[in-house]
């Protein structure tokens, strides 16, 4: 335990206008005072990033002093040192007796901060002197992970910092360690967008991050006896050192109200629920540049007069408080569960959130930027939106009602400046899972948004008639269907006549295509980027409650469907209980009406998009579609997880550039038969296997051995990617174990540790049952003194990020197994393969491209194709499918007790019949099982062959270059933002 003296310093922190210079990291001379050391007084301040005009303030920092302060740093160990105990000392949040592991964490992280600052500011300053364009990307998830070690690694001070704390008693390990995730995402989507700013910061384009600060996470996951549990996360508890928040940076968020028609003929959004949405700023910097970059995240409250003092002296201490409660839980939990109404509410009070505030800030910034002169049209050429998928739709009619309701535009203006403005990028492969909401609901919550978007829709109907003519009604009536922002909404009267039609008798139907949008398959076709944020009470027809709030039209509850009743029983109905339709707005196609530029995320993907998705779209507007394959940081995601790895990268290529150049990876090539590399490959891979064997031990109690392959399958649970197919297949080899010898079974298997993690959304019950199900069959397994090291089955809980960095490394074999055509990139495909990883896996997402780079012969292909999968569930659907015995005997062996008593009826059962809701086996996880074992017996053939193997996972990592989110965000600033890189000198 170590203790600290006392070292005094000053910071003095400022709002003034800043005139900062970066910091050279190369500079190693000179005495340093960047960082606070005994009796040398120096200062720094912080820039506050208002998009606000400042009055002037005096500033007790002279211009020389800052100067003199920024060109004199050098980030030796010893000044190190000295800066974190000052912190320890003067930024305390721990007593001040002991230098214990949390206290070294947080002044460890606030002595990084500082730096960072520095060059936060300059950057920020550039970008106002430029007036250059820039990007926002708005996203409802930025799942970054711990930022210590990507902080200090991408400043190039991890020697340094590791030595200052050797020097105070502590490992940087050790201390890193400390850092609690930040909980702002779930899933690929925020993973994705944490990635986009890292590259987006290294690579020097200006552009900042929009998202929410979500206060408890997703959820804490804890697994038990009965399965996953869900407890809140705890990630800001005690403060979260990098973010700085501006209290002086805030703006006005409205819901609910009316609208109304001035005397000056514009229309006002009056009344209603006001909060206030105030910014925390993160710092995000580049690696071997001084560029660095804003996550600018929205808290949101309530003014203190909103406090209703005389309730609570009169004792009514809830609703004394009602109105910040209200506010504050807008960001309390990243996809609150929406099965009530007041769940629907709140997701959409968040997504409109982010939009209003983000974009109150970018506005005020192009003002201030425009210095009073500002030229409207030239708006798009200083500011590109990209919506990170659907959440951020809102962008569109919000931007449009601050151009018209507040800066006097008239339509044809403000919706050009818009369109020119926002761009799409699309993350769900099926239509069925686009983002939906209720018009009703929507029309009570935001009422001047759902008129902007009532003539979004209207102007959107005028183009398809103006493109495809009244000659053929039939034809043209079928275009405005698919293609409308407005489904089950009557047309504008100004376009009614068009459609009319004889009157005649209808006798209505339930289709199955109706009740399918309610049902839970809606849910569960969706992409790795698109947790299950998305439930059925979103997109089906608005629930009872909502409907006798704000309609007379009640849409009866779906209650048969619930129930499993079969669908083709729902389809004769009486006119007079005939079910009236729900009102939604698509939120996807508003996307791709509203913005520039649509993109999907990997090549099979973006075809699936153009020819089937958004067909119609791509036909009208065939140049606004593209491809944006995803990618990921090399910094984070193989230099600083995997040093080892990346040591041996650089030494047998000859330099350490492929971090920014990952094309130099394919030199690794060349050298993959190479008997001296794969030993240093195969030691590589065994260090970071003992690792993993330590943290399992550690999180789960389950020891394994580090001389087994390790067979890895970590994502968010959900059926479409298919841990069923995986556990399934390990029950298969576990049964066939059993039946043979010791002998037998030593010669026939590998041994193996199986590793699985990810979370299960709260209300998801078949992800849910999964969980149960792989922890059951591993608490069975584990414990077979029969099959011992042969064979392990580990649940990892509450995986994250910083559990990723452990097993990614780690891993041999990863599991990519998701129904052909259901994802839509996928981004741990991608860092597996990045640390020579084989990946075992369908043609879905970047899985096809992958197999391109890496080589045929060095994956493991298995399963059906996009293109087959209609007629497989059609075959089914008509009771032609035959199942493989083999897949009849793993059922039966869990039905019969081999893994406890739980009734797994519901999960066995959702794998069987030929229709009907939660049954037929929709993933296809019976039919592609006879090729998923047979290629499994590859995968051990492969290695046993350890020469062999090594050659593939060199091969991998040559091959894994393309799959850099730099290359991404390349193509993002040259074909969608028309951004230039702009570099501190």
């Amino acid at each position: 335990m170590a203790t600290l003296s006392c070292y005094t310093a000053t910071a003095a922190l400022s709002h003034r206008r800043s005139n900062s210079r970066p910091i050279d990291f190369t500079r190693r001379n000179g005495n340093c005072n960047l960082f606070f050391t005994r009796r040398v007084k120096t200062s720094f301040y912080v820039k506050s990033f208002s998009s606000e005009p400042k009055q002037e303030v005096i500033d007790p920092i002279t211009e020389e002093g800052v100067q003199s302060y920024q060109s004199s740093f050098t980030p030796d160990a010893a000044s190190i040192a000295s800066s974190i105990k000052y912190h320890a000392e003067f930024t305390p949040l721990f007593s001040p007796e002991h230098f214990e592991l949390p206290k070294a964490f947080y002044a460890t992280a606030q002595s990084v901060r500082d730096a960072l600052i520095i060059n936060w500011n300059a950057t920020y300053d550039l970008y106002e002197k430029m007036n250059v364009k820039q990007a926002y990307y708005l996203s409802m998830e930025f799942l970054q992970g711990r930022a210590l070690l990507n902080s200090i690694g991408n400043l190039e001070l991890i020697g340094e910092y590791a030595e200052a704390l050797k020097k105070l008693g502590h490992s940087l390990e050790s201390v890193a360690s400390q850092e609690p995730d930040a909980a702002l995402g779930n899933g690929g989507l925020g993973r994705l967008a944490s990635c986009f700013l890292d590259s987006l910061a290294t690579l020097n384009y200006p552009a900042w991050g929009y998202g929410l600060r979500y206060k408890y996470g997703l959820f804490k996951q804890r697994i038990t006896k009965e399965g996953q549990e869900e407890v809140a996360e705890n990630w800001l508890e005690m403060g979260n050192p990098w973010e700085i928040v501006r209290n002086d940076v805030s703006y006005p968020v409205k819901f609910y109200g009316k609208v109304l028609t001035g005397l000056d003929g514009k229309r006002h959004w009056i009344g209603g629920e006001d909060i206030v949405a105030v910014a925390c700023d993160v710092p995000i910097p580049g690696y071997k540049t001084k560029t660095t970059i804003n996550l600018r995240l929205w808290s949101t409250k309530v003014p203190s007069e909103q406090f209703d003092l005389y309730a609570f002296n009169a004792g009514e201490h809830t609703k004394a408080c009602e109105a910040q409660t209200n506010a504050e839980k807008i960001c309390y939990i990243l996809y609150p569960g929406d099965e009530s109404t007041e769940g629907k509410i709140l997701r959409l009070k968040q997504q409109y959130t982010l939009c209003t505030a983000s974009l109150q800030d970018i506005i005020a910034r192009f003002e201030r930027r425009s210095g009073g002169n500002e030229i409207w049209e030239e708006f798009p050429e200083k500011v590109a939106v990209q919506m990170n998928d659907t959440h951020p739709t809102l962008c569109i009619p919000e931007l449009m009602r601050i151009l018209m309701d507040f800066k006097g535009m008239n339509w044809e203006k403000a919706w050009s400046i818009t369109q020119r403005t926002v761009a799409y990028t699309n993350h769900t492969v099926l239509p069925e899972a686009l983002e939906k909401w209720s018009y009703e609901l929507m029309q009570k919550l935001l009422p001047r948004h759902v008129e902007i978007i009532e003539m979004i829709d209207e102007q959107l109907i005028q183009d398809i008639i103006s493109e495809y003519g009244i000659s053929n009604p039939e034809m043209l009536e079928k275009k405005v269907n698919a293609m409308r922002i407005l489904e089950n909404v009557d047309l504008p009267a100004s376009l009614a006549d068009l459609f009319a039609k004889p009157e005649e008798i209808l006798i209505h139907e339930t289709s199955d295509e109706v009740i399918h949008e309610t049902s839970d398959e809606v849910i569960h076709e969706t992409s790795d980027e698109v947790i299950h944020e998305t439930s059925n009470e979103v997109i089906q027809e608005t629930s009872d409650e909502v409907i006798h709030e704000i309609s007379d039209e009640v849409v009866p509850a779906q209650e048969d469907e619930l129930e499993g009743k079969d669908l083709q029983e729902e389809k004769v109905v009486k006119p007079e209980h005939a079910p009236i339709p729900p009102k939604m707005v698509r939120m996807a196609n508003l996307c791709v009406v509203g913005g520039h530029a649509v993109n999907g995320v990997a090549e099979i993907h973006s075809e699936i998009v153009k020819k089937e998705v958004f067909n119609d779209f791509f036909q009208l507007w065939p140049e606004k579609f593209q491809n944006k394959t995803n990618g990921v940081t090399p910094r984070r995601w193989i230099h600083f997880c995997n040093p080892d790895l990346s040591t041996i990268i650089s030494k047998w290529i000859g330099t350490d550039d492929w971090v920014l150049h990952t094309e130099k990876l394919a030199e690794l090539q060349k050298f993959a038969d190479n008997e001296d590399l794969q030993t240093e490959w195969r030691a590589a891979k065994r260090s970071n296997k003992i690792k993993v064997a330590t943290f399992l031990k550690e999180k789960t109690g389950y020891s394994v051995s580090p001389d087994a392959m390790f067979d890895i399958q970590v994502k968010r649970i959900h059926e479409y990617k298919r841990q069923l197919l995986n556990i399934l297949g390990i029950v298969y080899r576990y049964k066939k174990m059993k039946e043979m010898t010791a002998a037998e079974r030593k010669e026939k298997f590998v041994p193996r540790v199986c590793i699985f993690g990810g979370k299960a959304f709260a209300t998801y019950i078949q992800a849910k049952r999964i969980v149960k199900f792989i922890t059951d069959v591993g608490a069975t397994i584990n414990h077979d003194p029969d099959i011992g090291d042969l064979l392990k089955v580990v649940f990892v809980p509450d995986y994250n990020v910083s559990a990723a960095e452990l097993l990614i490394p780690a891993s041999e074999l990863s599991q990519h197994i998701s129904t052909a055509g259901m994802e839509a990139s996928g981004t741990s495909n991608m860092k597996f393969a990045m640390n020579g990883c084989v990946l075992i896996g369908t043609l879905d997402g970047a899985n096809v491209e992958i197999r391109q780079e890496v080589g045929e012969d060095n994956f493991f292909l298995f399963g059906a194709q996009a293109h087959e999968i209609a007629a497989l569930r059609k075959e089914r659907a008509e009771g032609k499918f035959v199942p493989d015995e083999r897949f009849e005997e793993v059922k039966e062996f869990v039905r019969n007790g081999a893994f406890g008593p739980y009734n797994y009826d519901e999960l066995m059962g959702s794998l069987e019949g030929n229709e009907g809701f939660g049954r037929a086996d929709y993933f296809l996880v019976g039919k592609d099982f006879p090729s998923y074992i047979e290629c499994q017996e590859k995968v051990d053939d492969a290695y046993r062959d350890q020469k062999r193997w090594t050659k593939m996972s060199v091969l991998n990592t040559a091959g894994s270059f393309k799959f850099s989110s730099d290359r991404t965000i390349h193509e993002y600033a040259k074909d969608i933002w028309s951004i230039k890189p702009m570099e501190l000198s």
